[in-house]
């Protein structure tokens, strides 16, 4: 289909995206990488008077890696993720993730902000992102704020950003001791059908810290405290993953779709975490 007429807008600096946001208020919408709001305008599912597109903007593009964290512009993409080799020795476990998304084609045009911002419970960072405990630092009329992962996503579709606001970069500690991301689809490209994001490390031949995320099991990723919980302190053996996988499946609430029914979902979250737990705990 053909999308509704808008108005193209494309600002050279942040204070430009404001004051339109401001001037247009919710019949306005920013677009980094437009994998996910063309795909909604040509089929109608989204009507936007005035989009506003912010490929311009330089600063909010670029990698930082320093002694106080790790920060990733918005309009950063998964092929700069994955070309990054100081990410990639910072933090692996987000160049794991990124090769795991959609396409080369996707991953060329893709944003990390983009794929955070929008709250597509299909999508793969703001799990991974829960997972690294990121904060996400949003811009609007009244300045920046800082919101954490965890806290950010409301329902599917539905996030703490308010209309007048825009995702201007994540940051995040940068992690330490064994990492896993773990993706079952359908094909190629696809939305994950069940994925795992961990991050753990050993003291002493046990677990001292670990952190879990799922993505696509329901309406919003899940970050599961009780999961890592049942890990934390063990040898990490098999009754140690059983347990963890039954605290998982007590926190997530999947529906049944085309990529299966709620008992399959179900079944591929453990397989999943399993996976992932295991990987990770081999690279701690």
């Amino acid at each position: 289909m053909i999308p509704a007429a808008f108005e193209y807008y494309r600002p050279a600096s942040m204070e430009g995206v404001i004051a339109l946001l401001e001037e247009h208020g919710d019949e306005a919408r920013v677009i980094a990488g437009g994998h996910s709001l063309i795909p909604m305008m040509k089929l109608r599912m989204a009507e936007v008077a005035h989009l506003i597109d912010l490929q311009d903007i330089a600063s909010l593009s670029g990698i930082t890696i320093d002694s106080d964290g790790i920060r990733l512009g918005a309009m950063t993409t998964q092929h700069d993720i994955i070309g990054s080799a100081a990410l990639t020795a910072a933090a692996p476990i987000i160049k794991e993730a990124a090769l795991q998304i959609a396409d080369p084609q996707v991953r060329y045009m893709g944003t990390v902000g983009g794929n955070v911002a929008n709250g597509d419970p299909g999508n793969d960072m703001p799990g991974l992102m829960q997972c690294l405990d990121a904060q996400f630092h949003l811009l609007g009329p009244d300045g920046e704020r800082v919101v954490a992962a965890r806290d950010f996503y409301e329902a599917a579709y539905m996030t703490d950003r308010e209309d007048e606001e825009v995702l201007v970069e994540i940051t995040f500690a940068a992690p330490t001791g064994g990492y896993a991301y773990e993706k079952q689809k359908r094909k190629i490209g696809d939305y994950a059908t069940a994925a795992a994001a961990v991050q753990m490390s050993k003291v002493d031949g046990k677990v001292a810290t670990a952190s879990i995320a799922m993505t696509n099991l329901s309406d919003t990723p899940i970050w599961s405290e009780e999961t890592a919980e049942a890990l934390i302190g063990t040898t990490c053996d098999d009754a140690a993953i059983k347990s963890a996988i039954a605290a998982m499946l007590g926190d997530i609430d999947p529906t049944e779709d085309n990529r299966g029914p709620i008992a399959f979902k179900c079944h591929a979250a453990g397989i999943v975490l399993g996976r992932a737990i295991k990987r990770a705990w081999s690279r701690a």
